[in-house]
């Protein structure tokens, strides 16, 4: 059993940039893929950017250019650095942690481990 503790999230205006960090404790952290998703206003579950245990990555076309994902194994953490960011990336954004397959289904797919999320605001 996992636990995943979301991080790094605030109020900011467009063009600025926030760095989310998320911390997972209670599994073998170093063999899953990791990923990010959003929850706009309103909107369901998205899924944002993915890394595998290999340390490949990829991020959706809506934030490719500005969002990059990256992570830390020996603290546990993977990371989400926002550049350039604009009010449609406003959301509460939340980590996921399993087999990448998993990660890609998400939550239709029978994904269900999450932390809290950490709200994202930009203004305009």
């Amino acid at each position: 059993q996992v636990q995943l503790v979301e991080s790094g999230g605030g109020l900011v205006q467009a063009g600025g940039s926030l760095r989310l960090s998320c911390t997972a404790s209670g599994g073998t952290f170093s063999l899953n893929a990791m990923g990010w998703y959003r929850q706009p206003p309103g909107k369901q579950r998205e899924l944002v950017a993915t890394i595998t245990s290999g340390g490949s990555t990829n991020v959706v076309d809506s934030v490719k250019g500005r969002f990059s994902i990256s992570r830390d194994n020996a603290k546990n953490t993977v990371f989400l650095q926002m550049d350039s960011l604009k009010p449609e990336d406003t959301a509460v954004y939340y980590c996921a942690t399993g087999p990448l397959c998993l990660l890609y289904r998400g939550p239709q797919g029978g994904y269900g481990q999450w932390g809290q999320g950490t709200q994202v605001t930009v203004s305009p």
